[in-house]
């Protein structure tokens, strides 16, 4: 599955189809972060049905581009893009957190497959995603394929993560497609007051890193960053996608204290009503006002 079978307009109605599982995931599991996963979902969407070459009918073909989650705790998004692409039933995402269930709180890769990496401590994705691509690049000698991974903004004030930027950089991982959901907020507030991140671009390029700053809802932009992103050839790439926390949902929109709370029965129904009706601009019948 890569590029142009779906349009725009089509990508943007898939997307709005996962935020609304997500919504009815974490209401019927009453556990699970609500504004990471609503917000990513337009990157999600371009990553699953347009960006990544892979078969979701044979999730370990050996030519797939390979997709690993620093930021485990938005689960309920990689699943309901995995599901809506058809690696598993959409039904499934019912059991979301619950015991003996494939969709547990952080992504395991035993459970389910088409999922490459058990996350779940922060700062690790960039570490795992620069190990394969360092494999398919100097070891392998596979350069078609590519290695995305998603790390949150919060989660950069992790350590490790500029460890792992290092070594891409010496290497000139070309093969390494990362995106940094920049939120601007994490459980504790936002990012400015728990830990000030910028200059992220000054950063990022002084590690040695491609950096482009795009919009992360406008998925022509995010499919276009990562088109440039795979031209690069001599260095790693990041693009800094700059997202709204709760992106579709008034209630939890720029709101950190959504970051880790799912919504209960009556904010569900809300938020899948202006899911439905895109917040108004749209009636019951899918036609625009």
């Amino acid at each position: 599955m890569q590029g142009g079978q779906l349009t725009l307009t089509q990508l943007g109605q898939k997307a709005n189809e996962i935020r609304k599982s997500i919504i009815s995931m974490l209401e019927k599991a009453g556990s699970g972060h609500s504004a990471g996963p609503l917000g990513t979902a337009d990157i999600f969407t371009a990553l699953y049905f347009d960006i990544m070459n892979h078969r979701p009918n044979d999730p370990n073909w050996d030519g797939r581009d390979l997709f690993f989650l620093s930021n485990g705790h938005i689960a309920p998004v990689l699943y309901a893009s995995m599901a809506h692409a058809g690696y598993f039933p959409l039904e499934e995402l019912d059991t979301l957190r619950q015991f003996g269930s494939r969709l547990q709180g952080h992504p395991e890769r035993t459970r389910l497959p088409g999922i490459e990496q058990t996350s779940g401590p922060l700062g690790e994705g960039l570490g795992q995603a620069a190990g394969y691509a360092y494999a398919l690049q100097y070891l392998d000698n596979q350069p078609h394929r590519f290695v995305y991974t998603m790390m949150g903004d919060g989660e950069l004030d992790e350590g490790n993560i500029w460890e792992s930027a290092m070594f891409a950089g010496k290497y000139k991982l070309s093969q390494l497609i990362a995106f940094v959901d920049r939120n601007n907020i994490q459980i504790d507030g936002s990012t400015d007051d728990v830990m000030p991140l910028e200059d992220l671009r000054g950063k990022w390029e002084s590690f040695g890193w491609h950096v482009q700053e795009i919009d992360g809802h406008n998925i022509e932009s995010i499919i276009d960053a990562a088109s440039m992103a795979r031209a690069i050839t001599t260095k790693p790439s990041v693009i800094l996608a700059h997202t709204i926390p709760g992106k579709g949902v008034d209630f939890m929109e720029y709101d950190y204290k959504w970051h880790g709370m799912p919504p209960n029965s009556e904010q569900a129904k809300d938020a899948l009503k202006k899911l439905r009706t895109l917040d108004g601009r749209i009636n019951h019948e899918g036609e625009a006002w």
